[in-house]
C-alpha cells in the first residue's frame, strides 16, 4: 500500500493576503529538512503539504522531521486510497485489521473536503464502520473512548485512511518572523525561550558569555549540545561565543559588590547590541522570569532594558518554574541543562545582590568603570560555530 504524510497547518491556514509567503517558507524547509530521508514529491493543497515519497524514503525518519518544523499542527502518517467506497473500505481493513482483531471498541470519522463525492461524511462513516463490523463482528462502537480511531479523508486528489492526527510543532514556520539574538545560558530557561520565540517564526543566533579559565571548557560544551538540540527544530544555528572574564574582573575591582549582577547583565546587553548589528538582528530574547532571581526583579529589568537599542523579548517572563522545566522536558533540552557546570553568572555572583537597583547609581557605577573599551575587546574576540543537524546548504 503506498503511504502519504499529510502535514496540516494550524495557524498559517489564518493568514490573509500574505498566506502564500508563509506556505512557501513551509515548502522550502520541508524539502531541506527531508533531504537525507529519501525522494519525494512535496505540494501544497487545501491547508495541508502533501508529502508522498518517490522510490526509496525512510518514512519514519520523514515524519519525525516532519514534527519538529514550525508551522504544523498535526502530521498524518496515511494510505492512499482511489476515491471509491470500495478502496476505501478495502484500505481500511488491510491497515486496521490486525489491530482491530485485539480490540474492543473502534469509531470511524470521516471528512470530506471534496464536496463533489457521492457520500456526505457521515454516510461515509457509516458504510466504512459497517464495513469493519463485518469483518469483525465482536467489535462495539464507542464514539466519546474507542481504543481505535479509523479516519478516513477524501480530498480533490485522492482518498485517505490513517489512525488519526500526531501533534506537530505549531507555531510559524522559522524565519517569517524576523531574526534575534538569544542570550543563552547552560541553564534551564533560555534554551525553552529560544524555542518558544522561534515557534514564533524567529530566526536565532545564540549569545552565550563564558569566562575561562573561571568557567570549563565542559560548561561551553554543555552550552553547544543544548544549541544542537534546539538545531532539530530550527535548523541551522549560529552560536556566538564571547570572552567575558575581563568585563567581568574590571566591574569587580571598581564597582559595588551589591550591583554586579545587574551590571554584567547590562554589559552582556552592550555586547548583545553589537551582535545584532552585525548579525542583522532585530531584537533580544533573553529567558527571563519575573522575580526568579536578582536581576528578574522590576527594578532590575528597567536598569538592564535602559542598556538595551533593540526590542528585548522575555517570552517566559510570566511563567513559574514547573511550566518551564515541563517544556524543557518536552523540547528534550532539560537533562542537558541541568548538568553541574558554572556559567560565567553563577561564578560570579555577589553575596548579596541588591533586588532593588535604582538606575541613576547604576549608570554611576558603570562610569567609574569605563567598559566601553572591553566590551568591544570581548565582542572582537568572539568566536562563531554553526550547529548543523540536517539543514546543511
Amino acid at each position: 500500500m503506498a503511504e502519504i504524510l499529510l502535514a496540516k497547518y494550524g495557524e498559517v491556514a489564518l493568514k490573509g493576503l500574505n498566506r502564500h509567503t508563509f506556505e512557501n517558507q513551509l515548502l522550502k524547509t520541508v524539502r531541506r529538512r527531508l533531504r537525507d530521508a529519501g525522494e519525494f514529491r512535496v505540494r501544497k493543497a487545501q491547508s495541508t503539504v502533501f508529502v508522498e515519497p518517490i522510490g526509496s524514503a525512510d518514512m519514519d525518519l520523514a515524519e519525525e522531521r516532519l514534527k519538529k518544523i514550525f508551522g504544523f499542527i498535526a502530521i498524518d502518517r496515511a494510505i492512499i486510497c482511489n476515491k471509491t467506497l470500495e478502496d476505501i473500505e478495502a484500505k481500511a481493513e488491510e491497515t486496521f485489521g490486525e489491530i482491530l482483531e485485539k480490540t474492543r471498541t473502534f469509531k470511524v470519522a470521516c471528512k470530506r473536503s471534496d464536496k463533489k463525492f457521492y457520500l456526505n461524511s457521515m454516510e461515509l462513516a457509516r458504510e466504512v464502520g459497517a464495513y469493519l463490523i463485518e469483518k469483525h463482528p465482536h467489535l462495539k462502537v464507542s464514539m466519546d473512548d474507542p481504543e481505535v480511531t479509523v479516519v478516513c479523508e477524501v480530498r480533490d486528489f485522492d482518498a485517505y485512511v490513517h489512525g488519526g492526527n500526531k501533534e506537530g510543532a505549531g507555531g510559524i514556520p522559522t524565519g517569517s518572523s524576523g531574526r534575534a539574538a538569544i542570550m543563552m545560558s547552560g541553564g534551564i530557561d533560555s534554551p525553552v525561550a529560544g524555542f518558544m520565540m522561534a515557534r514564533r517564526g524567529l530566526d536565532l543566533v545564540a549569545v552565550h558569555f563564558m569566562s575561562p579559565p573561571y568557567t570549563s571548557e565542559r560548561a561551553l560544551d554543555k552550552v553547544v549540545k543544548l544549541c544542537s538540540i534546539l538545531s532539530e527544530w530550527m535548523g541551522n544555528f549560529a552560536l556566538v561565543c564571547i570572552p567575558f572574564a575581563e568585563v567581568q574582573l574590571e566591574i569587580g575591582r571598581k564597582c559595588p559588590e551589591e550591583l554586579f549582577t545587574v551590571l554584567m547583565r547590562r554589559s552582556m546587553v552592550r555586547i548583545t547590541n553589537m551582535v545584532c548589528e552585525y548579525e542583522k538582528c532585530g531584537a533580544i530574547v533573553t529567558g527571563e522570569s519575573l522575580g526568579q532571581v536578582a536581576s528578574q526583579t522590576m527594578p532590575a529589568i528597567t536598569c538592564t532594558d535602559d542598556a538595551a537599542e533593540y526590542p528585548v523579548l522575555r517570552p517566559l517572563i510570566g511563567m513559574d518554574k514547573t511550566e518551564i522545566i515541563s517544556i524543557a522536558r518536552k523540547i528534550d533540552t532539560f537533562d542537558t541543562s541541568i548538568l553541574p557546570y558554572e556559567d560565567c553568572c553563577t561564578v560570579f555572583t555577589p553575596k548579596h545582590p541588591k533586588t532593588k537597583p535604582k538606575l541613576s547609581e547604576v549608570r554611576a557605577a558603570e562610569a567609574e568603570a569605563q567598559l566601553d573599551a572591553l566590551e568591544r575587546a570581548a565582542f572582537d574576540a568572539r568566536e562563531v560555530r554553526v550547529l548543523h543537524f540536517f539543514d546543511q546548504d
